[in-house]
């Protein structure tokens, strides 16, 4: 418990007093967002707000886990270097991406192909890792290994796990749109996540997971680090994360799923973000098909701004849809436990 506390506190102080510092450097170099030409009017006034806030969270993030394994009983382990080796690849693909966006002075960086490919070389090397080098179950999971426990075999949980890392990572992207929805989001769901790996080192009978807390140190060290950013990042932001930050929490979160055998539940607890996803891919097929839009804009955020919600109605609405998504997947969790508890 103590390695939790001092990861956590460590990544949220150090994001918290770092980030204003991180402003300073940027507004001096004049690296302020661009924004989309096409997004609501409102969003205009935003233009040339520093980005890249990202770097912050992620640098949070790695120092929280690497203090908490000071002065305690922790261990070092493949999976949690892992999980923290794959964020800080996204985030650098991320922060790449965001470069470009300001030196083009437009709200575009890495083209499509470009990014996508980066994509799958970091989310097919975790893959392969996790079998290879941490000995993940290729079981597909829901709240444990042995839950469905539908063998997938080597090549089929490759693929699932390079799925899931390119799906989260843009999902966040996607859903981080409006100043502190996606940070306030992410750290609803790596918090339920801190809590589930916990449970799961002290009940290893039940989970197998030999690397469990240390995932969990994984996890509160992005809790302390989102929150300790979103200080500065609430509207009206004084920093964005840009794809440096989203790419790298997305990324994290489906790590940490798929390294905790977690993989459908990822579906419940992220559920803000996968309506966000599916808000896009319903506006293209409908306009694709019928020429019609079902939402004003998407992601949906936006169509609510169009219809005239204030920013911040928005985003706290959709903060407690995050964390109502996360309790129910804590909770599902949590009631599987009980039920398999009776048996063993």
């Amino acid at each position: 418990m103590l390695s939790l506390m001092e990861s956590g506190g460590v990544g949220f102080l150090f994001a918290l007093l770092m980030t204003p510092l991180w402003i300073r450097f940027l507004v001096g170099r004049g690296l302020g967002q661009q924004i989309r030409e096409d997004g609501p009017s409102t969003h205009l006034v935003k233009a040339g707000t520093p980005t890249m806030g990202g770097v912050i969270i992620v640098m949070a993030a790695v120092l929280g886990y690497l203090v908490g394994h000071v002065g305690t009983s922790v261990d070092f382990t493949r999976a949690g270097a892992l999980a923290l080796c794959v964020m800080v690849a996204s985030g650098i693909l991320g922060f790449f991406d965001d470069y470009l966006a300001i030196r083009n002075a437009r709200n575009l960086g890495l083209n499509k192909r470009a990014k996508l490919a980066g994509q799958l070389v970091i989310a097919a090397v975790f893959a392969a890792a996790s079998i290879y080098w941490v000995h993940t179950s290729t079981d597909l999971s829901f709240t444990r290994f042995s839950l469905p426990g539908w063998n997938l075999t080597v090549f089929g949980w490759i693929l699932l796990a390079i799925f899931v890392l390119i799906a989260t990572s843009n999902a966040v992207n996607l859903t981080d749109g409006l100043d502190g929805l996606a940070a306030g989001a992410g750290t609803f769901c790596f918090g339920v996540l801190s809590i589930i790996g916990y449970w799961q080192f002290r009940h290893f009978s039940i989970y197998r997971i030999h690397s469990a807390l240390d995932l969990a140190l994984v996890a509160v060290a992005l809790v302390g680090a989102c929150l300790g950013f979103l200080w500065w990042n609430a509207a009206p932001a004084r920093i964005m994360m840009g794809d440096t930050g989203s790419l790298a929490i997305g990324t994290g979160l489906g790590a940490l799923c798929l390294l905790m055998n977690l993989d459908l539940l990822l579906v419940v607890l992220g559920g803000l973000f996968v309506a966000e996803t599916a808000s896009v891919i319903l506006q293209v097929i409908t306009f694709r098909l019928f020429g019609r839009r079902v939402f004003r804009m998407a992601p949906f955020h936006h169509h609510f701004e169009l219809r005239g919600w204030p920013e911040t109605t928005v985003i706290i609405r959709f903060w407690i849809i995050s964390g109502l998504c996360a309790v129910l997947g804590l909770g599902i969790f949590y009631g599987d436990f009980l039920k398999i508890a009776k048996v063993v």
